[in-house]
Formats: structure tokens, sequence, C-alpha cells
């Protein structure tokens, strides 16, 4: 017994002998700001100043002492690190190929070849038995002797990589209508291209470019294959304007839109005639969402705009002819003004208007022929007139595909649920029929890629389904669609918020976990841009669940789906909603015990950032642990002194400096300027990257500022990772990013 007892004794005395990790102090340099009657003291805003040497030397010190640090927090749970990057990994679809999507003769895709980080380009003849194929592209596209259409790599986006520093971020990629042609545009940085157009039928280029402040200002017209110097079509010297240009879907026109916080102007360029001007066909007092499509003589447009000076609540739909040559041109409405039917989006084709829908909190897929009657009178389109295709249950989003083919009665989405891996779908909106094109079997960890009408596969998994229905069919059995609503049970709540409005609350567990006491939980949040929360399926969210989480995503104001007022709710001066209504869902959740009063973790990524932070701010006892990726969090000193150029849209959504109220409210919600002096703060683990665009600065100077104010407890460490590579672009570091999160919140958790 002796010996047994010495062991335990040393063990005990070693345990007791190893000290906590301490934390870095970052150097304090207090600088004093005033504005607008308002003076405060920033000792950390020496971090910001990326033209400072000295400073710049200061800050790599500093970071390598952050990484150091959280190197040694998380040296006891590398087995946890590697197992659970190992589960995240071997989830990741093998083969992360695209589709092939057709447009005209060729099928367009993408595919990544093994051990290599970045996809390549391709396009394939799709058949042979095609009189525009066979007297254009047989030589190049067709193999005659085997009777196989050639592969044909367009860019290879590895060997972008190499031209550009080791990554090769895509913005833009066109391919020309004349399939001759694939302009495109790698790596952001100022004086860029920010938008692209073809014109002539291919033999054109129309682009945007943007100033040292990154704003899109100028458009340029380029021949292809002319020596001649490319022609400056417009330039706009406001500062508060912005440019963005598109073709129409059949390519006969170009728009121009040109937008400020007080103004939106659509303009119509011929693009069979680029340089015979700009023809005004749009314009309101406000800034406002507005797309125009063309369709046999008439533009259609997809807008927000306010109606007779009043905001609206949502998106609708107007037509007018092209020709109109009428001093105020004449806009009919198309479809009837229903409050319970939320436009999201619309896509055109030469016969079919494609329309995704919200009603109430569901999401739906619906068209309508085309062209759509025409008479003396104004056009109503009724909401019965709309032929809705079927759907998976819980469906939280649809996507459009790409759909570059005008004249194909196909079309492509994403349909995405918190319980089932997205899945690619090709409608035929000709006969209502579905084809699901490619998702993943999450419960063989494979991707299935399925032979549909028009489109084909690279691989394919063992199935000789096709996995299609008609429109009307049942869909009791969602095994067809990689359901996984057996295994994880996905529940929706409304949850009043402060000032009595409901906000929905969607929660996602195993049910084999259902009746587990003490479940930890993890809330997500974004709240800002009228942008959807994402709460898509994600491979790595299994691995949370299968050990009992719960996961939760909170639908506060500020985000998209509920209509402009949702959104306007949630901005600016209003952005304390957005806040509230995230405390509000995670009170809830610890309320009705669906999560344990002291394991709750916030999550939240870039803006989403800002609303968790804050939330901590407010509450910090109501968090265990949270996760800010990328976070925006000295919203003060980024909106009044911008180091990375911020545009209209961030104005709008944050607010104005200059505007007194607006200044007052950001003062009010930015994170880094109401940190609690002397709390306990959960733990927390901030990442950030040198390629976001928020400074890494806004991370690094809160991460510091929270050490220096709050109560210190090594049990609840505040840690900073930071990487050099774009993780959204390389899956091995998304899953191992994945990993490191989901093993700090359980490590916290078990603490």
């Amino acid at each position: 017994m002796r010996p047994l007892l010495r062991l335990a004794y040393v063990a005990r005395r070693h345990y007791k002998a190893a000290a906590p990790p301490t934390p870095p102090k970052a150097p304090k340099k207090p600088q004093k700001f005033s504005f607008n009657g308002i003076t405060w003291e920033d000792p950390y805003s020496w971090m910001s100043k990326v033209s400072d040497k000295v400073a710049m030397r200061h800050m790599d010190v500093y970071m390598e002492q952050e990484e150091k640090y959280s190197e040694a927090v998380m040296s006891d749970s590398e087995k946890l690190l590697n197992k659970l990057h190992f589960e995240m990994a071997s989830r990741m679809p093998f083969d992360l190929s695209t589709p092939p999507l057709r447009w005209g003769p060729w099928l367009y895709y993408r595919r990544v070849e093994e051990a290599k980080p970045y996809p390549i380009l391709c396009r394939r003849l799709a058949s042979l038995n095609d009189d525009f194929i066979s007297h254009k592209y047989p030589p190049a596209g067709f193999d005659f002797t085997t009777g196989k259409a050639i592969e044909q790599k367009l860019v290879d986006y590895n060997l972008e990589a190499e031209r550009f520093g080791g990554y090769a971020y895509e913005e833009l990629s066109e391919v020309s209508p004349n399939h001759q042609f694939l302009a495109y545009t790698i790596k952001p940085q100022a004086e860029r291209v920010s938008n692209l157009a073809w014109a002539k039928d291919g033999h054109a280029l129309l682009y945007v470019v943007t100033d040292q402040k990154m704003r899109p200002y100028r458009i340029y017209y380029s021949l292809i294959g002319s020596t001649d110097e490319d022609v400056l079509l417009l330039e706009e010297s406001d500062e508060s304007v912005h440019i963005n240009i598109r073709h129409t879907k059949d390519f006969q026109y170009v728009t121009v839109n040109t937008f400020s916080p007080t103004s939106s102007k659509v303009f119509l360029i011929n693009a069979a005639e680029p340089l015979s001007g700009l023809k005004l066909v749009w314009e309101c007092d406000a800034i406002a969402h507005c797309t125009i499509e063309h369709h046999q003589g008439y533009l259609y447009l997809f807008t927000d705009a306010p109606k007779g000076g009043q905001s609206v609540d949502y998106h609708y739909l107007l037509r007018s002819l092209v020709d109109d040559s009428s001093s105020t041109r004449k806009w009919e409405e198309v479809l009837v003004d229903d409050p319970d039917l939320i436009i999201e989006d619309v896509d055109f084709s030469d016969k079919y208007l494609a329309l995704i829908v919200r009603e109430g909190k569901k999401v739906q897929l619906c068209s309508v022929g085309l062209p759509l009657p025409f008479g003396k009178g104004s056009l109503k389109l009724r909401k019965l007139d709309l032929q809705y295709l079927s759907l998976p249950k819980h469906v939280c989003q649809i996507s459009p595909g790409p759909n570059y083919d005008f004249f194909s009665s196909v079309t492509r989405f994403i349909i995405s649920s918190p319980v089932m891996p997205d899945a690619v779908v090709d409608y035929d909106l000709a006969t209502g029929q579905w084809n699901i094109i490619q998702q993943q079997n999450m419960l063989h960890d494979r991707t299935r890629i399925l032979y549909g009408k028009n489109s084909a596969s690279i691989s394919m998994e063992s199935s000789n389904s096709k996995h299609s229905n008609p429109v009307n069919a049942s869909f009791e059995d969602d095994h067809l669609w990689n359901d996984l609503s057996e295994f994880y049970a996905c529940e929706q709540y409304e949850v009043p918020s402060f000032d009595g409005l409901f906000i929905p609350l969607t929660i996602v567990f195993s049910r084999n976990n259902k009746t587990q006491a003490k479940k930890p939980g993890i809330l997500h949040g974004h709240g800002a841009y009228g942008e959807l929360l994402d709460k898509r399926w994600r491979s790595e969210v299994k691995s949370l669940l299968d050990r009992g989480w719960v996961v939760a995503y909170a639908d506060v104001r500020g985000g998209g789906g509920y209509g402009k007022k949702w959104h306007n709710d949630g901005r600016r001066t209003k952005k304390h909603n957005s806040i509230n209504d995230y405390i509000s869902c995670a009170k809830f959740l610890i309320e009705n015990d669906i999560v344990h009063e002291n394991k709750l973790a916030g999550w939240g990524y870039s803006a989403g950032g800002l609303l968790v932070a804050s939330a901590i701010n407010r509450f910090p006892d109501l968090f265990r642990a949270a996760v800010l990726k990328v976070p925006f969090l000295d919203a003060t000193n980024t909106l009044l002194y911008p180091t990375l150029p911020l545009t209209a849209v961030d104005y709008e959504e944050f607010g104005y400096p200059g505007d007194h109220d607006d200044f007052l409210a950001i003062r009010e919600y930015s994170p880094y300027d109401n940190i609690r002096k002397d709390v306990l703060y959960p733990a927390i683990l901030v990442t950030s990257s040198f390629n976001t665009r928020f400074g890494v600065w806004e991370a690094a100077k809160w991460v510091a500022r929270v050490r220096d104010l709050s109560i210190y407890d090594p049990k609840r460490p505040i840690l900073l990772n930071l990487t050099t590579d774009l993780v959204e672009e390389n899956r091995y570091l998304q899953s191992k990013e994945s990993a490191l999160e989901s093993t700090f919140l359980i490590k916290m958790m078990e603490s």
C-alpha cells in the first residue's frame, strides 16, 4: 500500500506546484480623443497605427506573447484537439468538386485535386448532338477517337496562389456569353476591379475600379484584342457615391447602379453599343436595393425603395417598357401587395420567373410562367398564380445557384436546413420536377453527386436512384434528402424580448441526449446588414451535438429574413435592440432548462462578434464562455478614424459619428468602450486574421483591455488566436480552427 500512497502524494504535490500560465500584458500608451463634446482615453490606440514602424515592432512582440500564452493554456487539451480535428476533417467532403452546371453547350465546374488547397475551374462539352457545338467547338472540346469530351482547365487557383504570395482569393469571375473568354480577379487590394460585365456578345468588357479608399468610382470600357486605351465611361467624384455594374441575364443590357446614403439611381447601357451612353431609368431619394432584369422588351425592377415617400418593409417587383420615352417613366407593380408574403429573391429565365419567398417564418420556392399577360390596365399577379415547389422540412435558407443560362427552364438552388447538409437541387420549372444534384451523406461521411436532367456528375455514390420527384410529391420520406432529423431534433421558439417583441429562436440537439441533465449549449447570433443568420448544418457542429451540446440560433433584429423593418430596428441608434434580443434568448435557454445555467457559450462572427461582446459587457455572468471570430469590437475608433476603408453600407448599419444621436449610440454599444471594471468575465477565445476586413488590432485591443479591467481568473482565460492565412479558402485550416474553438469550449465547460 505504501508505494501507491507515495505515488498519490507525489502527484498531488506536483499538481499544486504547477502554476497556471500568466497572460501577457500589452504596453499602455494612453492617448486622449475628443469628438462631439465627449472626451475619452484609449490606452491601446497605438496598436492600430500600422504606418508606425516602432508601434508595429511592439505589436509583433506582443502577438508572439499571445501565441505562447494560448498554447500554454491549451497544452493539456492536445489529445482532445487532435481527436476533434480528425473528426471534423474526416467529415469534410472528400471530393469538393462542384456539380457541373450547363450553360449553352458547356458544362462548367470546379474540382479540387488531392493534397491541393485551391480549386481548378474547368469545363467540358455537354454533348456533340448540338449544331452549335459541332460547328464551332469539336477540335478543342471533343476527342473523336474516344467519343468523350475533353476537360479544359480554365484557371488553376493553386498556380495563382504561387503568383500571389501563397493564397488565391478569387473575388470575381465571369465567362463571356460567347464562351470564348474568362475575366477574373485575384487578391483584394486598393485600386482594384470591383465589378465586371460583358458587352458586345463577349467582345468587350466593362469593369469598375476603386479608389485608394476602396470606393468603386470609375467605369471603363475595354474592347477585347484592341491596342487602344480603355475608355472611361463614368467617373463619380462625390466620395459618398458608390458604383456597381452587372449585365442582364440575357446580356442585352448592362445596368449601372450609383448609390449614396441619400440617393439611388439605375442607368442602362446598351450592351451592343456600350459607347452610346447611359440612360437613367430609375431613381429615388434614399439608399435602396435595386436590381434590374430585361425580358422581351420589358425592364423588371426588384427593389425595396420607398413608395410615395414612405419607407416599406419588403421588396417588390415593378415592370416598365424598355423603350418608354415619356418624361416620367411608368412603372407598374407586378405582384399584388400581400403583408404575409415577403419576396427575398427573384431569378429570371426566358420563360419563367422563380421567386424565393417567406410567409411568416417559413421560406418557400415558387415559380410563374413568363411572359406575363399585359393588358390595358395595370398588371396584377396574385399569390394564387404562383406555383409552389416541394421542399423538405426545417428549411432555413434557399440560395439561388449561378444559373447563367437564360434559355434553360432548369434552375439550380441550394436548400439549407439546421438538420440537413446543404442540398444542391435542380428544379425544372416547366415540369415541376426536382433532382438532388449534390448532397453530403453525414451518416457515411460521403458526398453524393447524382445525375439529373441537364446536368452531369464527376463521381457517383452507389445508387440507381436519381432522387427526383414531381412537384406535388410527399416529403414524409425525408431520407431522400439525407435529412438527419431522426437523430437530431430541431425546435422553434418565440422568445419575448425586453420590449415584448417575439424573437425567433432555433435549437438543435441530439435525440439521444434529450434527457441529459446540465446540458452545455452555444448560442449563435449576428444581427447586422440585414443578412440571414447562418443556421445551415455544418459538419463541425456534429462533434458538439454528439457530446450532448445544444446548438441554438437567435434571429435578432438587425438581421435578415423578416422584412426591412426587422433590419432597420437593429441598426444605428437601434443597435441596442439586437443586443437585448440576444440577451433575452440567452436567458430563455437557461430559465427553461434547455441549457445549464453555468454552461452557456456565445458565438459571433464579424459583426456578430460585436453582438456577443456587447451582450457579455451587459451580463458577463450569463455566459461561461464565448468565441468571437474575426470580430468588430472597436466601433467608436473604427467608424471615427478608419484605418481600413469603410463603405456607406457600414455607416448605414452602425451609425455616422458626425450624427450626434448616432455617435451617442455608438459609444453606448461599442464593446471596447464598455468593458466592465472589477467584474468576472467568461472565458473567451478571440480569433482574428491579418486578411480580415476588421483589423487584428480590434481583437488585440479588446483582449488587452478586458484583461486590464476585469477580475483575473485562470479558469476563465481570455485568449487571442491569430492567423495570417485566409481560413475560408483552405479546408484544412477550416477544420483546424473549428476544432480549436470546440476544444476551448469543452475545456471551459468542464473546468
